[in-house]
């Protein structure tokens, strides 16, 4: 009778780890919200020595680079960025600024694909601002944000030295703005934080690119 008892006191224990275990790993994993982000960057600590413009044809430029402990930050608009390998949607018919080639390429050794592959733009190095001083190298993840939505990107691309705000179709797509690389885009709204010191692998996955970045995001938040 006592080895019964023991085996249905062993039972239930182990019905109650299975019960609270989902629960407490759901709590452990789960990730930043765009408000937790958003609110760390509410303040800004300059860290580039001039301003960007967000277009070519905009007059005068307003955008500064933050920083935020390990992390610099910017307020922008979008651009949409179809370089890299060609698909139905990012060729040099749909996109008259196409290029057939990113700055930095992929674990495959190939270039980006603008339309499958989460990235983003950061200006050439310049006197305002260089990346790689600030230790920002090809394929560090960041949180790109725009109303209340969250996609995780990879630096994948430069842009004019003077210009910010841009990343891939899939990025603007997956955040809700009309991806088209001529005439969407969006104006205003978007907030890119890059998370120095941290580059999925392989770094053209999506999923691997957002579990690389929630685990960094929830990192800088607690630091």
């Amino acid at each position: 009778m006592r080895r019964v008892t023991l085996a249905l006191l062993g039972i239930a224990v182990m019905s109650l780890s299975l019960l609270t275990a989902p629960a407490a790993n759901a709590a452990a994993a789960a990730a930043p919200t765009a408000a937790q982000l958003l609110a760390k960057t509410a303040s800004c600590t300059v860290a580039s020595t001039g301003k960007y413009k967000t277009d070519d044809d905009v007059s005068t430029s307003t955008i500064n680079i933050c920083k935020s402990g390990t992390a610099y930050f910017w307020k922008a608009d979008m651009d949409v960025d179809c370089d890299g390998v060609a698909s139905s949607v990012c060729n040099s018919s749909t996109d008259p600024w196409y290029q057939g080639q990113t700055s930095f390429t992929t674990s495959t050794g190939r270039y980006f694909t603008a339309s499958t592959t989460h990235y983003y733009v950061i200006p050439l190095p310049s006197s305002r601002f260089s990346y790689s001083s600030a230790g920002i190298k090809p394929g560090t993840v960041a949180a790109v944000i725009y109303n209340n939505r969250i996609v995780y990107a990879v630096f994948a691309d430069e842009g004019p030295s003077n210009i910010i705000g841009e990343a891939s179709y899939a990025t603007a797509r997956d955040l809700g703005i009309d991806p088209n690389p001529e005439t969407g885009g969006t104006d205003s709204g978007v907030t890119y934080i890059v998370l120095k010191g941290n580059v999925p692998s392989p770094v053209e996955n999506n999923a691997t690119i957002t579990a690389k970045g929630e685990a960094a995001a929830a990192a800088w938040l607690a630091s």
